[in-house]
């Protein structure tokens, strides 16, 4: 069974240190950014999210959310949201890519594997404020997470 992260609300998974920044400033602005973790790359999302590496001794709960970007290092956000719906402990976490890609082929593979939203990053910095903001406050204090989505 899994259970939501009572210390991690968002799993911010973005390699941009300019747009990571933009998004926690849009979060605190809002109250969500206190209980968010940002990793850098595809590697160290799932380290978090299977409790692995620098995370091993981390609760063994999860995120209400995740945002994830799809062109990151070491291994990209489609191998990060295969690895997150193959795993039964993890399957039905939702998932939200948020992503510079307009690419339709993104767009199709996402949602085969099972992306609960995928939002192409607006360029102007209002607009991305805002969408992310807006992100976050649907998917912590809006929706309701499943009771089989609780603990590890």
């Amino acid at each position: 069974m899994v259970t939501r992260n009572s210390m991690v609300d968002i799993l911010l998974v973005e390699d941009n240190p300019d747009d990571a920044e933009l998004a926690m400033r849009a979060l605190r602005k809002h109250n969500l950014a206190n209980r968010l973790e940002w990793v850098k790359d595809g590697a160290a999302a799932l380290d978090f999210l299977f409790h692995r590496g620098d995370y091993t001794n981390s609760p063994n709960t999860l995120p209400r959310v995740v945002l994830l970007d799809l062109r990151l290092p070491k291994v990209d956000g489609i191998e990060v949201l295969r690895e997150i719906r193959a795993h039964p402990e993890t399957h039905e976490l939702p998932v939200v890519i948020l992503t510079s890609s307009r690419e339709e082929r993104d767009l199709v593979a996402t949602y085969e594997l099972g992306v609960n939203s995928f939002v192409a990053k607006p360029v102007a910095f209002d607009d991305f404020a805002r969408t992310v903001a807006e992100l976050g406050m649907y998917w912590v204090l809006v929706n309701r997470v499943s009771p089989e989505i609780r603990s590890i």
